[in-house]
């Protein structure tokens, strides 16, 4: 929720209110302040910096919701409802800078962990089947595709479309 400089700063306030309601003896309010803490620390873990990154890519500022990603030093620490936004964010990175291959690797993992809507699984596994279309990979692409059948009737009429041009694409190859 916080990114790392906001929450390393609301921790040293934690921990100086913490030396001084120690000095006061109101230890009422020390286990407060120390559960404020532990909270701050599990958030960085299982949570990390995904909404600041969110915000960020949003608003289509790619480079600051990479550098929001970045300050995730370990993402197989995320709780698996953040791993799989981590990826479907980091694809789409990927594929505004062209990088497919990162793009594809990211959208893969993304579609194994639960996301947002079944919509955003979806998007997931049509572009990693775009992307497999793009480079030849045709049994690829056909197996992702098969994958988005089984969430037919949850997909919007815009999903839908790009999933049945992409079938007419394969249909050609």
């Amino acid at each position: 929720m916080f990114s790392n400089k906001v929450r390393i700063f609301i921790a040293f306030l934690f921990l100086a209110s913490l030396a001084i309601l120690l000095y006061l003896r109101i230890y009422e309010l020390v286990a407060v302040a120390v559960m404020m803490i532990l909270l701050l620390i599990w958030d960085y873990f299982k949570q990390g910096t995904l909404v600041v990154a969110a915000k960020y890519f949003h608003d289509k500022n790619y480079e600051k919701a990479e550098a929001s990603l970045k300050e995730i030093s370990n993402p197989q620490w995320l709780s698996k409802k953040r791993r799989g936004f981590y990826e479907y964010i980091y694809g789409g990175i990927s594929i505004q800078k062209q990088d497919f291959e990162a793009a594809e690797r990211h959208y893969e993992l993304a579609a194994q962990y639960p996301l947002h809507s079944v919509n955003d699984h979806v998007a997931a596994l049509v572009t990693v089947a775009n992307i497999n279309i793009r480079f030849g990979n045709y049994d690829k692409a056909k197996a992702y595709l098969q994958l988005t059948e089984k969430h037919a009737d949850k997909t919007t009429a815009k999903m839908k479309d790009v999933i049945n041009r992409l079938h007419q694409e394969l249909k050609k190859h």
